[in-house]
């Protein structure tokens, strides 16, 4: 029976100490998987590949999604909106510019006949904020014309891109080359390479700054005009008033063509004048006179006409 009791008492020993080892270990990893940092593809809540792999969409031989590529797009739009009172509108398009982080390129203001105002104002916004501000600009009165134009220079752009990549490295191994050249000569030559090299770099620098600007920021050309006041128009039926404003008119434009006429005649009536006077009381008189003309023929003989008994065959 001791024996028995012995055997028992350390088999009850030996099976708690192995379940007091047991809980430990199971403690001891438990302290450890919450110390440990979780792997960025399952800590990720909610991300494609954690999301593909439980759904089964990332399964085997599927490669995931590419990102879409950057687009780099000028956009460029001419408005014409016919408002009631230009200054004020084009106060409101400078400020919705503003607003949107843009700003105002170039601007005009001109006065027509003294009856309305016109304006003229460029403004540049971000691409963002692009369609409120046109559909803010557009909505500020009467559209007249909208002419929108949208040009991709992506390619314009990676390729700049690659050749300032080139270019720069083009400089440093003309630059390493420097620091080892030992002959006057090379520096010089090495010299030239990299200046006409640093030049191009510049330009092509240059070009990548235009095209950021011209993508970053739309360019909206605003036009704004007044309507033309109508004028108070008179009766048609023309009164006496009106007549004798108008025979007034008729005969001072009646004398003013008699006066251009006569003084356009005046210079020659001047000159044929002079010429006969000149000719009546200079010449004239110098000339040699003819004598009077004698009279040739006489008058015949009266002859008495024969009585009675006369004649030829009386005795």
């Amino acid at each position: 029976m001791r024996a028995r009791r012995t055997v028992a008492a350390l088999f009850l020993t030996a099976s708690l100490a192995l379940a007091g080892c047991s809980g430990g270990a199971d403690d001891q990893s438990m302290a450890d998987d919450k110390a440990a940092p979780k792997p960025a593809a399952e800590g990720a809540a909610g991300s494609g590949y954690a999301a593909g792999k439980d759904s089964g969409a990332g399964r085997a031989g599927q490669p995931l999604p590419l990102p879409r590529p950057v687009t780099h797009i000028i956009r460029t739009t001419v408005l014409e909106v016919e408002v009631k009172d230009a200054p004020k509108a084009l106060a409101a398009a400078r400020s919705a510019a503003e607003n949107a982080g843009g700003h105002v390129a170039n601007e005009s203001t001109e006065r027509i006949d003294d009856t309305h105002v016109t304006s003229r104002v460029v403004l540049r916004v971000p691409q963002e904020k692009y369609d409120e501000v046109l559909a803010e600009l557009a909505g500020a009165g009467k559209l007249l014309s909208r002419k929108a134009d949208a040009k991709d220079v992506t390619d314009q752009v990676v390729d700049v891109e690659s050749r300032i990549a080139t270019q720069r490295a083009s400089v440093n191994r003309v630059r390493a080359l420097m620091d080892r050249a030992a002959k006057l000569s090379d520096v010089v030559t090495l010299e030239g390479q990299l200046s006409s090299r640093q030049a191009e770099l510049e330009s092509l620098l240059a070009q990548q700054a235009a095209l950021k600007d011209r993508t970053a920021l739309a360019t909206i050309t605003l036009s704004l005009s007044e309507p033309e006041k109508e004028e108070h128009r008179q009766d048609d039926d023309p009164g006496f008033l009106d007549a004798l404003g108008g025979g007034w008119d008729a005969l001072v434009a009646t004398g003013r063509w008699i006066a251009v006429a006569f003084g356009a005649v005046a210079p020659f009536a001047a000159v044929l004048a002079a010429l006969y006077a000149l000719w009546r009381w200079v010449l004239r008189p110098r000339l040699p006179r003819r004598p009077a003309a004698e009279a040739t023929a006489t008058a015949p003989a009266h002859t008495p006409c024969p009585g009675p008994g006369s004649g030829p065959d009386q005795d």
